[in-house]
């Protein structure tokens, strides 16, 4: 249930009024404001009640009860608030959510997509998340541009306070997109891989975490309409490929994928090269460190949700990436590109519908 707060500042004292989940509370209150007060008061159980029945047709989940319990939930590493914040007016409109790894990457996929869309861009796009330097969040048009930092533990915290954040803010049918990099498995740098499954080290379907210290899984299950659209967006004009694949989502950048060249190791050239052609023969194409959470968070989620990602090396010629900063920064645009696509489409159809 929504709470909307009214709050009249006049003199000293302080009465508080409660009619349904409207608060009002006002300095100094006398009879010749009743009149007032009470058609203020209509106005707000109109547009409270249009609001709850907007929230009550979303596709949205409020998978945790103990939310309707909160007077105020601040969404802490993003500066925001469902009470102190209008969260309906500023992301009311959001369709798609792309999560990506670097802040300054996810600032220019927001300029990137405001020109795809033909959006007025004047000027740098808005991080909504500038009162802390954990997370950014731009906004252009219907899509919001967030960093996730690097790791499942990572992104579980900035994907929980956006689901919160597009729930509060009254929006349908949002889809989630995770477009990032990766290492690939016998695939060309530069390659764009939409996984159409995603596993964990073990070549398990499930993020794995304990709770209550109880350890639970949650299954990761791939919308497999979703990928193939991903995947029919691919031009014969492109100057990269796309591909299907089943992606490993490893618990680090280093052991964690087999890495000899990090502080810690105990094992050897030949080992690991046994382990990746192992992978390649259970269909791994691609290895990163946060598509598992994603996916399996999307699902828990009832949210549409796809994992987009290029290849930054080929794992079988070696664990280092190019030192070529202008290349690297060329192929991480390819799954922009990609979903860019996919966005406008959908857009356009929605124009189409309603026309």
């Amino acid at each position: 249930m929504l709470k909307k707060t009214l709050k009249i500042t006049v003199k000293i004292y302080t009465l508080e009024i409660t009619v349904e989940n409207i608060r009002i509370r006002c300095v100094y209150f006398s009879l010749k404001y009743l009149g007032l007060l009470l058609s203020l008061m209509d106005i707000r159980k109109d547009q409270i009640q249009k609001d709850t029945e907007n929230l009550t047709t979303s596709s949205m989940k409020l998978l945790n009860e103990n939310l309707k319990l909160l007077e105020e939930d601040h969404l802490y590493h993003i500066a925001l608030s469902n009470v102190q914040d209008n969260l309906r007016e500023l992301f009311g409109d959001v369709k798609f959510v792309c999560f990506g790894g670097q802040s300054t990457r996810m600032e220019k996929f927001a300029s990137f997509i405001s020109h795809e869309l033909g959006l007025d861009a004047s000027g740098p796009p808005k991080n909504y998340a500038g009162n802390t330097d954990r997370y950014a969040v731009y906004k252009a048009g219907p899509v919001l541009s967030v960093s996730h930092g690097i790791g499942i533990p990572s992104l579980s915290i900035i994907f929980q306070e956006i689901v919160k954040l597009v729930y509060y803010a009254g929006c349908h049918g949002v889809t989630f997109f995770r477009i990032g990099t990766s290492g690939g498995l016998g695939l060309e740098p530069g390659t764009v891989v939409v996984s159409e499954r995603v596993v964990n080290g073990a070549l398990e379907p499930f993020y794995k975490m304990v709770v209550l210290g109880k350890t639970v899984d949650r299954p990761a299950v791939v919308d497999e309409t979703l990928v193939q659209e991903l995947i029919d967006c691919r031009l014969n004009t492109d100057t990269f490929k796309t591909v299907k694949g089943t992606t490993l989502c490893a618990d680090d950048f280093y052991e964690g994928q087999g890495r000899i060249d990090g502080a810690f190791c105990e094992h050897f050239d030949d080992e690991k090269f046994q382990w990746l052609r192992s992978l390649q023969e259970n269909g791994v194409t691609n290895m990163e460190m946060e598509s598992l959470g994603f996916i399996a968070m999307c699902h828990r989620a009832n949210i549409k949700g796809a994992v987009c990602c290029v290849t930054l090396l080929d794992r079988f010629e070696g664990d280092g990436l190019t030192t070529n900063r202008k290349l690297l920064s060329e192929w991480q645009t390819y799954p922009q590109i990609l979903v860019s696509r996919y966005i406008k489409q959908k857009l356009a159809e929605t124009v189409n519908e309603n026309s």
